[in-house]
């Protein structure tokens, strides 16, 4: 008799399945094999290993002895992680999204044996209730209508193929000028929350690359207001719930308008992407304040999410011991007990009250300024300073020693390399060579462990790595490449990136479509080849691979990558103007495309103040390459953008725009005037 097959895997996602009484299998030939021969229906679930209600669902249904027998006499149940095969998640989820008008985890799919959906949800409650069906009722009557009604069943699954094959080719060829960024950035502003900041009501997401478009745009455009929404949206995040106060880091999203109380799981990529717009934010204003929720996040990131190895890990859950949010928050009486006399002046600054503002406990949040502290109390703002600075200490100490939430251990390429791009830009304004020795050794760690000749794998556990890369590994590695390589421009960087860019190409292109397909040509044949074109709460590897190309095209003048950047804004350019909620990135990109990106390249840094001016300055559309020695040059004067230089003692700057560079600057107010 067949048993549950998920106690071979690695993902953390199926391993918590691998006691079920459901005969799971991992998608693969074994299981749609069987299917097939069996002539059963698949039931395929996707979901993720900090998704609170995957969790749910499982405790009701999955370990149901009931449920188990139901599903392992009339179907073949195969179990998914959605972030080990996206391809697969992004397939089924938009038949979801068709169906229903909203999609989401767990993913709870009905497949004919040759993999075509004909009855899709998301969570169903064991027994029928909160207005849906149960799990139990549908299982039933699907495998009744699999075997009594099967022209029924195949209709279903015809009509949703056909919806889907029509999904991803719609695209509106685009001329690509400066209306575009006006459009996109009066409908953006048109959807923001003028209270409170961010885009809509509850529940409310980060979208970091909307706001990062916003100030492009308000510098572009010199109307402030584009600015203060996008500044007081980061003020609000940053002393919000959403934010975890002493230990630093973004949770998932906030449930309600105010950034008060967040879902509480803690992704890699929110806390990738967002210390980038905290960075920008700080060198448009160099307002200290966005240093430290810049230090705060990566710091966190370096303690609680970091291999021995170098590779970071993908998740922290919401739940620890059965309860959402147990591990942040507080009562106030806990608070006393540890701070003593401070503990006022600290409750007073995070709003923690007898009462708490969710479920009885306070999630700290900071809506009053430390001079209004220092007034109350009859103390200076230093002292207040220093007070909530030791509190903050201390508690994070003793709140170590709870229980903490799960870990889901996997290592994502593309996640990771997220992450590089935010050390990167952490070190830049921050200066700190913690944050650009991590993202170098993450680097390697992908480079050892999951490059095999010259093909990238997807996710990496426990030693091993597995899955063929998707578009979105490729497209985020090639930018974090560029991105460490902008700091050390060792050749070896930009080599890597130039072959993976090349591979991507030849591997993932439809030139009729003018984007990429998410997976590779020699990738395993699904229903569809899917595309994902959206920058929703990741960005899409199209958006990253045109910008990625863009700059690639700017150091190795290989028309063939500006080629590829153009095809891709244009076939999404109209789409992003007219929906720029979901295409943020790919804004970002049209800006710098727009505005011509200008080639800086720094020879030495013996001129400590013309480094911190330019690494410190807000210069979006730049591709800014320090070199640090003149082997260094030597190497890449190969590629044209290095070409004819010469290194020296003394620091010069080169200016390249418009087709036209300057001559070596070796000042700030001359450097100043041509920016």
């Amino acid at each position: 008799m067949p048993e549950n097959q998920l106690i071979h895997e690695t993902s953390p996602y199926l391993l918590q399945h691998a006691h079920n009484p459901v005969n799971w299998y991992p998608w693969g030939e074994e299981a749609l094999k069987k299917a097939i021969t069996e002539n059963k229906p698949i039931f395929l679930s996707i979901g993720y290993s900090s998704c609170h209600w995957c969790h749910v669902m499982e405790h009701e249904s999955f370990e149901n002895e009931d449920i188990a027998q139901i599903m392992n006499e009339n179907f073949v149940s195969i179990k998914v992680d959605r972030e080990e095969r996206p391809d697969l998640d992004d397939i089924y989820q938009k038949v979801c999204q068709m169906v229903t008008g909203q999609g989401g985890w767990p993913l709870s799919v009905f497949l004919t044996p040759d993999q075509r959906p004909f009855y899709v949800g998301t969570y169903f409650p064991v027994l029928d209730s909160y207005g849906r069906p149960g799990f139990g009722s549908i299982l039933r009557q699907l495998a009744q209508a699999w075997k009594e009604k099967p022209s029924d069943v195949n209709r279903a699954a015809e009509n949703f193929m056909e919806t889907l094959q029509k999904a991803d080719l719609i695209t509106t060829p685009t001329k690509l000028d400066k209306t575009l960024l006006d459009e996109a950035a009066m409908n953006l502003l048109s959807i923001s929350d003028s209270t409170y900041g961010g885009f809509g009501s509850a529940p409310k997401f980060p979208n970091a690359a909307n706001l990062s478009f916003l100030l492009r745009y308000g510098k572009m455009s010199k109307i402030s207001k584009f600015n203060e929404f996008v500044l007081k949206t980061l003020n609000r995040m940053a002393k919000g719930g959403i934010f975890d106060q002493i230990g630093g880091g973004f949770h998932r999203y906030s449930t309600d308008a105010r950034w008060l109380v967040p879902h509480f799981e803690k992704m890699l990529y929110d806390n990738a992407l967002l210390p980038i717009v905290y960075c920008e934010a700080y060198q448009i204003t160099k307002d200290p304040f966005y240093l430290e929720v810049i230090r705060k996040t990566l710091d966190f990131v370096l303690r609680d999410m970091r291999s021995a190895e170098g590779g970071f890990y993908s998740a922290l859950d919401a739940d620890s011991e059965g309860e959402e949010g147990k591990y942040y928050v507080w009562n106030k009486k806990e608070i006393k007990d540890v701070l003593g006399k401070d503990a006022d002046v600290f409750c007073f600054y995070f709003d923690v009250t007898d009462g708490g503002n969710f479920e009885g406990k306070s999630i700290l949040n900071n809506n009053v300024n430390v001079s209004t502290v220092a007034f109350q109390f009859g103390i200076t703002p230093d002292e207040v300073r220093h007070i909530v600075s030791e509190a903050e200490r201390k508690l994070l100490t003793l709140r170590s020693n709870r229980i903490r939430p799960g870990l889901d251990d996997k290592i994502l390429t593309s996640w990771n390399a997220l992450m590089v791009s935010a050390l990167v830009k952490g070190y830049r304004v921050t200066d700190d060579i913690t944050y650009f020795d991590a993202a170098t050794k993450c680097v390697n760690f992908v480079e050892q462990n999951m490059l095999s000749d010259g093909l990238l794998l997807r996710t990496y556990k426990n030693g091993h790595a597995k899955i063929r890369g998707y578009l979105e590994d490729y497209a985020y590695f090639i930018n974090s490449l560029i991105d460490v390589f902008e700091v050390n421009p060792e050749i070896k960087y930009l080599d890597t990136a130039q072959s993976l860019a090349e591979y991507l190409v030849k591997h993932f292109w439809d030139a009729e479509h003018g984007s990429f397909y998410f997976t590779a040509d020699n990738h395993e044949r699904l229903i569809i080849r899917p595309k994902n074109n959206y920058d929703l709460s990741m960005p899409s590897g199209n958006s990253v691979a045109a910008g990625a190309m863009l700059r690639l095209y700017h150091l190795t003048q290989k028309k063939e990558f500006l080629d590829i950047a153009i095809k891709i804004m244009e076939s999404f350019g109209t789409m992003a103007a007219e929906n720029p909620f979901g295409f943020g990135y790919l804004l970002n990109v049209l800006y710098a495309y727009l505005q011509g990106p200008t080639e800086i390249t720094v020879l030495g840094t013996s001129d400590k103040q013309i480094y911190a001016y330019l690494t410190k300055s807000f210069l979006p559309e730049s591709i800014l390459v320090v070199i640090n020695t003149a082997s260094q040059l030597t190497n890449l004067s190969k590629y044209p953008f290095f070409a004819g230089k010469q290194f020296s003692d003394k620091t010069a700057v080169f200016v390249c725009k418009n087709f036209s560079c300057s001559l070596p600057l070796s000042s700030i107010s001359e450097i100043e005037q041509l920016l």
